[in-house]
Parts: C-alpha cells; structure tokens; sequence
C-alpha cells in the first residue's frame, strides 16, 4: 500500500483519489475548504488536512492537482519539507519540468502528468514525463495512473502536444459527438435517443480500434461499399474540409497553448 497525497483536491484531484482509493493506497486530501471533501470524511484509508505541509509528511508520492496559478505559491510552501525518497506529480498544464526544478530542492525526483477529465470515470488517456531523478519512479507512477484509465510515457517536449491531444481532445471529440446527436435530431429522433445512439456508436468505434489494434481506415473500409451510403456520406464531409479543419483546430489550439508556456 503506498501512501498518497493530494494537493489541491479539487474536481481532478478527487476524480484521481478515486480511482487510486479503489486499488488500496492510502490518501491524504489537502484544500484550503475542507467542507468541500465532507463525501470523504468516512472513507476508509484517507486522511483530510486544509495543511499542505502536513499533507506531504510520511507520503511516498505527491500528486499537485492545483490550478497553474496556484502552483508556485504551493511548490514554494511544501519545497523545504520535501525529501529526496518523495516523488513530486505535477497536473499543472504550462509549467515545463526545467520550470518546476527551480521551485524544488535539486535532485527531487519530480514527474508531470497529463490526464483528461475522463479520469473522472477512470478512463483518462494520461501522459507522463519525468526529470532525471523522476526517471527511475516512471513504472510505479504510471501504475497508479493506469488505475484511472490508460498511460504513456513521452518526452518532456512533447507534453504540449499531448495537452492538445488528449486534454483538449476530449472537448474535441464531445463536439463530434454533439453534432451527430443533432444531425439524428434532424433526421426525425427525439435528442436524448440521438445522443444515446452517437454516444454508443462512438464508443464502439473506439472499442473497435482498441482491441483490433486496426488502423481507422481498415474499419472504415469494412463499413464502406461501392455505391453506399457511407462512402457517400463520408465523401460529403470530406469535402466540405471535416479533416482538414480537425486538424487546423488541433494545430490552432497547439499554438495557442506554447504561446501561453511563454507568458
């Protein structure tokens, strides 16, 4: 059983207690309105403080799940506290690792972790990337991590990218979703049952890719047939730009997000 604390036990952070409460670990929860944590207070293995300080004693990780904000004033209270034996977890989007090492002691084993919201239902797409002295912890916290869905460890410079992807790629794939919802509207549905059949429909394309390893177009290929009404509809959208733009307005939101790394 490791011990786990979470600073800054907010909507994400609770969403990840969650999941590591289900698999054994024992919990601290740190946030300034403790009254928000009440759900908690009978759980078994987890410990509430409104102290980040306390909240770090005798915890083997350290899971920073604060808002950006929020974080160097966090980093700078916890740092003298802090052991060589700790593992430090940053959630925090825009703060580079290099950026992170100066609010630490030197040598602290530190990683960043970029999970989505899916975390909340244990199914988050959560990319990792660690320090030199973070490097030799990467299994174990990427095992902790699997508890809310799936990992995968990249390179530092590659978080950005994987923010885009993942954690503004689920707001992306929401709005494919609500679109198919609306275009079953159109075609005489009422939306709650629209939605219930996109929503499936997506999952199922997921699974389908998943567990087939398949590339999306031998998928696609198996839907399609000459003449059909999927290569008609797919051509349609293909040519009014539906690639091209997801893919401009990944490319938009990566700009915007390295433009926000150098305020």
């Amino acid at each position: 059983m490791q011990s786990i604390s979470i600073i800054g036990a907010g909507n994400l952070g609770q969403s990840i207690a969650t999941g590591l409460l289900q698999n054994g670990h024992q919990l601290t929860l740190s946030r300034r309105k403790i009254s928000a944590l009440s759900a908690w207070e009978t759980r078994e293995n987890v410990k509430l403080t409104t102290s980040n300080t306390e909240a770090i004693q005798g915890a083997e990780v350290i899971i920073l799940a604060v808002q950006p904000r929020h974080l160097q004033a966090v980093l700078q209270e916890i740092a003298p506290q802090l052991n060589a034996n700790q593992v430090v977890v940053s959630t925090a989007a825009g703060y580079g690792i290099e950026r992170l090492e100066e609010l630490l002691p030197k040598g602290q084993p530190l990683l960043r972790a970029m999970p989505n919201t899916a975390v909340s239902v244990q199914a988050s797409m959560t990319t990792l990337s660690a320090n030199t002295a973070g490097r030799d912890h990467l299994n174990d916290v990427s095992a902790l991590f699997d508890c809310v869905g799936q990992t995968l460890v990249i390179d530092e410079e590659q978080m950005q990218a994987a923010t885009v992807l993942c954690a503004s790629g689920i707001a992306f794939w929401l709005r494919l979703i609500r679109a198919n919802t609306q275009g079953g509207v159109e075609m005489g549905f009422e939306s709650d049952t629209a939605l219930k059949m996109a929503t499936q429909t997506a999952y199922g394309a997921a699974q389908l890719l998943l567990s087939s390893g398949h590339h999306p177009e031998a998928e696609i290929d198996r839907v399609t047939t000459p003449k059909g009404c999927t290569i008609t509809g797919l051509n349609v959208m293909e040519h009014q730009g539906m690639s091209s733009a997801f893919i401009q307005g990944l490319s938009a939101s990566f700009e915007k997000i390295n433009e926000l790394k150098k305020q």
